[in-house]
């Protein structure tokens, strides 16, 4: 008699997991499915590692075995259906990509129909984004049709699955398969209206209420559970997805979480200095212009700007100054600018700019 540790490949004092890995490997390896052209020798060797395990998996057979090296419960005339009925659990899963068995456990079978997903893009703007919006729109999806029956699948008396019995010298063999005429679902369709698909599903327009929170970007993705297509056969629908699509706004421009608003402002404004009023997205900003700003320079106002869509934190409003140049000016304008061309004060050195404003500001005044 082949010593059952060997039989399973692990040591005298291997653990309960172990044994368990080792049986389930040896099960998967010499399953007769998968050694259709070996039949005999890989059902000995199936039905050998199961004896193994059925005695080194059980703590009194395994001491009495260790001890005598035999146990009052073991036989060699185990036959596969015992096989699948007291082990099926340890292995079935890795079964069930190629076969089934009958492993007398009561699984739910699930409907493996689902709806197919719809997808919208809806156009929001700066506004929307900075506080949030709901949105109602109109959908077209697929919906069961109503009044629609369904009846039991012939083929498989409603189960969804067709058995097959194969005898071998060992015992019967049974395996499990899907049935082909209705998908593994177990119903099939009693009537279907003249107005609906051969799924019984027709077209409905369901207006629907998007929640759009507050700090998106354009190009993100909204999901709605379960407001996609509807599935035949009373299978989970698909769902709505919505991308959003920010309008560029006319003032400004977002960048992130931060805002830019170009300022556009005279040369007397900027050499005399100023006051302007700006709207940003929650408030009107007063702001101070000093006499002698330069264009491009940037004012910024902390947590003015977007919310992050996790609602931690703002972004800033950035104030961008832009000094306006004219294309035409009066002949008194060109004769000034003329006569201090090169004036060292018109020259663009950075420690002289505020004599030069000096002086314009006295010119001016």
């Amino acid at each position: 008699m082949k010593d059952y540790y060997e039989i399973l490949g692990v040591s005298r004092n291997a653990s309960l997991n172990e044994i368990k890995k080792s049986y389930r490997k040896l099960a998967i390896k010499y399953h007769p499915d998968k050694n259709p052209n070996n039949k005999k020798i890989s059902e000995e060797k199936f039905k050998e590692a199961a004896e193994a395990y059925s005695v080194l998996s059980d703590n009194n057979k395994r001491k009495q075995y260790d001890q005598f090296g035999k146990t009052g419960g073991t036989s060699s005339s185990m036959n596969m259906d015992d096989i699948f009925s007291n082990f099926g659990d340890i292995f079935s899963d890795e079964f069930e990509s190629f076969t089934e068995f009958n492993f007398n456990t009561k699984k739910k079978k699930k409907n493996k129909f689902r709806g197919s997903n719809l997808r919208i893009i809806i156009n929001i703007n700066i506004e929307d984004i900075y506080k949030g919006v709901n949105k109602i729109i109109k959908v077209k999806r697929m919906k069961v049709a109503p009044g629609i029956k369904f009846k039991n699948c012939n083929n498989c008396n409603g189960t969804g699955v067709v058995t097959n019995i194969t005898n071998t010298f060992l015992g019967r063999m049974q395996t499990t398969i899907q049935c082909n005429f209705c998908n593994g679902i177990g119903k099939i369709i009693k009537n279907i209206p003249i107005y609906a698909n051969y799924n019984g599903l027709i077209q409905v327009e369901e207006l629907v209420n998007i929640k759009i929170p507050y700090g998106v970007t354009d190009g993100m993705q909204l999901k709605i559970s379960g407001k996609g297509n509807e599935a035949p056969f009373g299978g989970r629908p698909g769902d709505l997805i919505i991308l959003i699509k920010e309008i560029p706004h006319k003032k400004f421009k977002r960048e992130g979480k931060n805002i830019h608003y170009n300022l556009y402002i005279s040369i007397p404004d900027a050499i005399l200095g100023t006051i302007k009023k700006i709207k940003t997205l929650s408030e009107v900003i007063q702001i101070k212009i000093t006499s002698g700003t330069q264009s491009g320079n940037k004012l910024q106002f902390k947590g003015k700007g977007l919310p992050s869509i996790s609602g931690y934190e703002y972004g800033n409003f950035i104030i961008n100054i832009n000094v306006w140049i004219p294309k035409k000016i009066s002949y008194e304008q060109k004769k000034f600018f003329e006569k201090n061309k090169k004036d060292e004060n018109f020259l663009p050195k950075k420690n002289k700019i505020k004599s030069f404003f000096d002086k314009v500001r006295e010119i001016f005044n």
